[in-house]
């Protein structure tokens, strides 16, 4: 072989092989990276933390964005309107309405009688009868009834009703006189008594002594006795329907 063909021979060994008219390349560091089987779940794990992460921090960023302030007028805390609620409610009083029965006007209800009955539109004649007080000639009705001892003995004369001594005065017929005003216009009349224990303008509780039983001019031959009146709206009723069983 001649010098020349073994140049010519020489040179295209060392010339660079060629596919297809162009020259080859060796692999990238890219494609042998990717073609581990570890790659892709690794670009996965990455992109997910990376996504989490992001999420984290616009939420962080948001509540710091909306968070009241305290010191703004406009933004009132939860613990501030509880304290405002409670400073403009008033303070919780309990009131206990005690409602009273009417008691009997003395200590011992079994040892007194009545003498004389109220009057009664509705009673029959006789009951009318000896409803009715004389007094020079003149008959009245009786407004209220008259209690007695047997043994015509004083007795204690007691308040019905818890009240206030409305009036005290001293009548030429019917004797001593004390009243008491009572509340939802009520009101009990002591004629007849001796021996007063208040004045007008006190307070007095139920069963409070008030006087003692006496004599008036007005219903003498009652001797010592008690005549005792209630009035609802400064109308006469009938005791006897108020005042418990003996």
């Amino acid at each position: 072989m001649s010098e020349q063909n073994k140049n010519q021979n020489q040179n295209h060994e060392d010339t660079p092989k060629t596919f297809q008219g162009g020259r080859a390349s060796r692999p990238s560091s890219w494609k042998k990276l990717l073609s581990k089987r570890w790659a892709y779940p690794a670009a996965y794990i990455a992109a997910a933390a990376i996504i989490l992460t992001l999420v984290w921090v616009y939420q962080d960023a948001s509540q710091k964005s909306f968070k009241p302030d305290p010191a703004s007028p406009s933004v009132q805390s939860t613990s501030a309107v509880s304290t405002d609620v409670n400073e403009q409610q008033p303070e919780s009083v309990e009131v206990v309405a005690q409602s009273e029965n009417i008691a009997w006007p003395v200590a011992d209800a079994s040892a007194v009688q009545v003498v004389k009955p109220f009057f009664d539109e509705n009673a029959t004649a006789d009951e009318q009868a000896a409803a009715m007080v004389e007094y020079d000639k003149t008959f009245t009705a009786n407004t209220g009834i008259d209690l007695s001892r047997s043994d015509d003995q004083a007795f204690e004369v007691r308040a019905a009703l818890s009240g206030k001594v409305s009036r005290v005065e001293q009548h030429p017929l019917v004797g001593n006189v004390v009243e008491i005003t009572h509340d939802n216009n009520l009101k009990t009349v002591y004629q007849s008594l001796s021996d007063l224990k208040v004045k007008e303008g006190d307070q007095v509780k139920q069963n409070d002594v008030i006087a003692s039983a006496g004599r008036n001019e007005l219903e003498k031959d009652l001797k010592t006795h008690l005549h005792f009146e209630v009035y609802q709206d400064d109308k006469p009723v009938n005791p006897a329907g108020l005042l418990p069983k003996k």
